[in-house]
């Protein structure tokens, strides 16, 4: 049998006790020395422990939050303005805001293209964007839902939509001038949009949430602000009365080859103003490119000489003080007067004329008469107590002053052109208010913009007797024989005053014309004041009965009938009649 070797044979022999590392003694500052070691990264250890949780905890808490938690706006709804029936005017919309958050987005050039493609924006413009970004940057406003759902689907990392409110303006061009428009951040900068700007604007919520590493909300945390809504204005404005009264106005300057032209409705039971339009006009919702003339609301902002619209109030200030009476004749051959080497004619000579006739035939020789036998502290005591010269009490941006000065600074030539229109101005919303006299019975009545179903406060100004002979001039001078035959509506009785003035210039007085019509209807219980500017019509026909009388009857026409006001006159008799020929009015 084969012996086996001892085990320790087959491993190689060590003499650890002789080995002279570890046969020496280890020095004990080494040990030391370790546990020190050990013992300072112990205590570092513990004092950034306690910088992080305690003496820096804020710091860091902000840091973390800055990376996750995110403070989102909760946009408030503007409040709506609408009709006085409550059709919408102008509303908000909950629309799509595309962000970035700079620091997680990730794309390549591919999606990068298709994502500035789906945003309607040049791929340049993105990469700028992008570039100069230190956190989240907006990249479109208000996209359609239907982009939104595209740029989704691209499943972008840091791609993120906010929802921000755009305003809407369902009328268009026919309401743009009262509505007026926001800017992009929702501030009203024009109309009523920024004359109830307190009103309208609401005050934004907020809500803290936890957004992941791709940009989107895992959790809401805290509690959460609620929006506050702004509150509706509701108009005194009738929508369908606006849009027929700018579609008839459109038409008339277009026409005529005019440059612009106004009309204001108003109601003289409660002094609402039911239709205010103007023409150029513009649509709200897409102001790029825009003039100041589209802009402008011209029957608040532009004042001229009103013209032979001031003669009812002459007249009805000299049967008001005795020196007249409807039935009075006045001499007006041969056609002129000179006031102090200045000479005022009429169109042509009338001869011998009744009081009612003056208004009737439009006569300045006739009216100049009158004036000249009154002190001219009287007359302005009448202009200023029928609102010229005084910045309109309507809660609406813009409205003008206008000018009437001072009575002691008249000339006898002065007083003879004020008391036909010449030497002071006025805006086209200031003379129709001031007709609600003659609707009224002698009342100014105070007007508003906003809804009002209470009768309006009138000031005394004339006698209600007065109010009704002058009312019975206009009827005449707005049917055969008068200066606005055009002017009859079907139906309805109406009364006014035809005005026609040259422009002026500088110093002096062009070749332009101003043409107007302001009228009530119907004549015996007045329900509304019509008034109706064109401006510098150029296609050869000028005057005021002719190019603003038939816009008068058309509104009115169409107006009370939305107003269910019966008519007080024979509709059949009334189509059947034959044209009758204007009068030429004198300027």
């Amino acid at each position: 049998m084969k012996k086996t070797r001892p085990a320790h044979n087959s491993v190689r022999s060590v003499n650890y006790a002789t080995s002279p590392l570890l046969a020496s003694k280890t020095p004990p500052w080494r040990s030391r020395f370790v546990v020190v070691l050990v013992g300072a990264a112990f205590l570092v250890l513990l004092a950034r422990a306690v910088q992080v949780q305690i003496v820096s905890t804020d710091f860091y808490q902000a840091e973390g939050e800055k990376r996750f938690v995110h403070k989102q706006p909760l946009p408030a709804s503007r409040g709506r303005i609408v009709d006085r029936n409550g059709l919408v005017l102008a509303t908000s919309v909950a629309m799509p805001t595309v962000q970035v958050d700079a620091k997680t987005f990730a794309a390549d050039s591919a999606e990068r293209k298709a994502l500035a493609g789906l945003l309607s924006m040049p791929l340049a413009e993105l990469e700028q964007r992008l570039a100069t970004a230190n956190g989240t940057v907006t990249l479109r406003r208000h996209v359609q839902e239907a982009a939104w759902q595209e740029v989704k689907a691209l499943k972008l990392r840091g791609v993120q939509e906010v929802r921000e409110y755009q305003r809407r303006y369902p009328e268009g061009e026919a309401a743009a001038h009262v509505v007026g428009f926001t800017d992009v951040d929702d501030r009203g900068q024009e109309g009523i949009e920024l004359g109830f700007q307190a009103q309208l604007l609401g005050r934004s919520g907020q809500r803290t949430v936890v957004r992941d590493r791709l940009g989107r909300v895992v959790e809401d945390i805290g509690d959460q602000a609620d929006p506050v809504h702004g509150r509706d204005v509701t108009l005194s404005i009738d929508s369908k009365v606006q849009f027929f009264a700018w579609q008839r106005l459109r038409d008339a300057v277009r026409e005529h080859g005019a440059r612009a032209g106004s009309v204001v409705v108003l109601d003289v039971h409660t002094g609402e103003v039911l239709a205010l339009a103007n023409y150029p006009s513009f649509d709200p919702a897409r102001r790029r490119n825009l003039s100041g003339a589209q802009l402008r609301n011209r029957a608040l902002t532009d004042i001229f000489e009103p013209g032979s619209t001031m003669k009812p109030f002459t007249v009805a200030l000299a049967l008001e003080s005795g020196r007249v009476t409807p039935a009075t004749l006045i001499q007006t051959a041969p056609g002129r007067i000179t006031i102090t080497g200045s000479t005022i004619s009429d169109a042509h000579p009338h001869g011998m004329l009744t009081v009612a006739e003056v208004i009737q035939k439009s006569s300045n020789v006739g009216t100049v008469k009158m004036a000249m036998q009154m002190p001219a502290r009287e007359m302005w005591e009448m202009y200023a107590q029928i609102g010229l010269g005084q910045k309109p009490r309507i809660d609406f941006p813009g409205a003008v002053t206008g000018r009437l000065r001072p009575y002691k600074t008249w000339r006898p030539i002065e007083q003879a052109t004020m008391s036909y229109g010449y030497g002071l101005s006025a805006s086209l919303f200031q003379l129709a208010r001031a007709y609600t006299v003659f609707a009224r019975d002698g009342e100014l009545i105070a007007v508003t913009i906003q809804r009002q179903d209470e009768p309006a406060v009138g000031q005394r100004v004339i006698s209600a007797k007065t109010a009704q002979q002058v009312r019975e001039m206009l009827r005449l001078a707005a049917g055969p024989g008068g200066t606005a035959p055009q002017a009859q509506a079907i139906g309805y009785s109406v009364g006014g005053k035809t005005g026609t003035a040259r422009k002026q210039e500088g110093k002096s007085y062009t070749n332009k014309y101003r043409a107007w019509f302001v009228g009530l209807a119907p004549v015996g219980q007045p329900r509304i004041v019509v008034a109706v500017m064109i401006d510098e019509p150029s296609k050869g026909v000028y005057y005021g009965g002719a190019v603003a009388a038939p816009v008068f009857s058309q509104v009115v026409q169409q107006t009370l009938r939305m107003m269910n006001v019966a008519p007080d006159i024979d509709v059949q008799a009334q189509i059947n009649a034959k044209p009758v020929a204007a009068e030429l009015e004198s300027f």
